[in-house]
């Protein structure tokens, strides 16, 4: 097959174990593509697919629940550039394939010089695609985890700069109220509320100005009207990273073997908490909040990588917990317990004392009872 600088980025779903290990065998054997997912649940791996940046998906037809083809077609809603390959041993789907834009479809049992010859077209129909304009609507990815970065297609991120902290926190407010009429009596009581009610209106509205010339460049995506005594900031092809990333958990399936991968990616893209370089009151709530569904995840992923013999998985998950919230005793324990599995008594004993130091530096309290009982059998035992 033809070599690729860019590695071609493929998923697999088939509900056959034998089949889908066949195909990997197969895809494996060729050069300049990284197989990014295989997997039996239809659903997950349309979650994966929809969640990642992929370029193919060899879909088997006959699937568990829904059929290849339905698969396809709500993948096709979302990524409609995604190369879309069937395998299947009835050539009658063919045609749905094709009505669906499939690029090709595979009869099995597929053979090796079948796969490299539908490799190479999909590898010549990118090389002619470069070019061809996309009738999509542009997004403006907005990241206000840890910081806030606006990114178009085919740009550079971009960090705002304002006139003043006032603006910018004006601006902030609004779009975590977005599409909601917000008073302006009740923006005056947050932001100004030492000042006359003349001097504060005044301020208002001139915060308000700044932010309409700041984001000008993006006024096709964000824009404030004044109305009826209060402002509002309509949003249009914004996608905000916090609520793509509520909107996967919540939508997460079940965890197991073939979804931990999905939540791996999806949890990369908690990058920091929530406006988490910004000292606003009013953000202290929803930080909160999204650092609850953060630390919730985190630690359910820990405990199934720590049940399912990953130790070195879940250690990971459970230092960076501690990185970030030091006072999370349920991560400190679950560091305890795994090194306890693997036998490193040296490292049950320094998470301990780090546990102890942590909270009665910060708070002058001792681990939970829990905790410390458990510690304390175990060192009875090792002793």
């Amino acid at each position: 097959m033809e070599k690729s600088e860019k590695l071609t980025r493929i998923v697999i779903v088939d509900d056959e174990e034998l089949a889908l290990d066949y195909m990997k065998r197969l895809l494996g054997k060729l050069h300049g593509i990284h197989i990014a997912g295989a997997f039996t649940n239809p659903f997950v791996a349309k979650d994966y697919i929809l969640l990642d940046d992929i370029d193919i998906a060899f879909l088997d037809v006959r699937l568990p629940e829904i059929s290849g083809i339905e698969l396809a077609s709500q993948i096709l809603e979302y990524k409609p550039h995604i190369q879309i390959v069937f395998v299947t041993a009835y050539d009658k789907y063919a045609i749905q394939a094709f009505e669906l834009n499939a690029l090709d479809y595979l009869l099995k049992p597929v053979t090796t010089e079948r796969l490299i010859k539908t490799m190479n077209r999909i590898l010549k129909r990118e090389d002619q695609a470069v070019s061809i304009p996309s009738d999509q609507p542009s997004l403006l990815h907005l990241q206000v985890f840890q910081h806030v970065v606006f990114t178009l297609p085919d740009q550079q991120p971009t960090v705002l700069q304002w006139r003043t902290k006032k603006t910018q926190e004006l601006f902030l407010y609004l779009l975590q109220n977005h599409d909601q009429w917000v008073r302006k009596s009740a923006l005056i009581e947050l932001l100004w509320p030492e000042y006359e009610e003349d001097k504060a209106y005044s301020l208002l509205y001139t915060a308000a100005y700044y932010i309409r010339k700041t984001i000008a460049p993006y006024h096709s995506f964000l824009d404030i009207s004044n109305t009826n005594g209060g402002y509002i900031l309509h949003t249009q092809n914004v996608l905000l990273d916090t609520e793509r990333w509520e909107s996967l958990l919540a939508s997460a399936p079940q965890m197991n073997k073939e979804s931990i991968p999905y939540y791996a990616k999806m949890m990369e893209l908690y990058k920091g908490d929530y406006l988490q370089e910004y000292d606003f009151w009013w953000v202290e709530s929803e930080r909160q909040r999204l650092h609850k569904m953060w630390l919730s995840t985190s630690l359910k992923m820990a405990e199934w990588y720590r049940g399912n013999s990953q130790p070195e998985e879940a250690v990971s998950i459970y230092e960076g917990i501690c990185s970030r919230h030091p006072q999370a005793e349920e991560a400190y324990w679950g560091l305890m317990k795994t090194y306890a599995d693997m036998n490193k008594n040296s490292l049950v004993n320094k998470w301990y004392d780090l546990l102890s130091s942590v909270l009665w530096e910060e708070l002058h309290e001792k681990p939970n009872e829990q905790i410390t009982n458990w510690f304390i059998e175990w060192q009875m035992a090792h002793a």
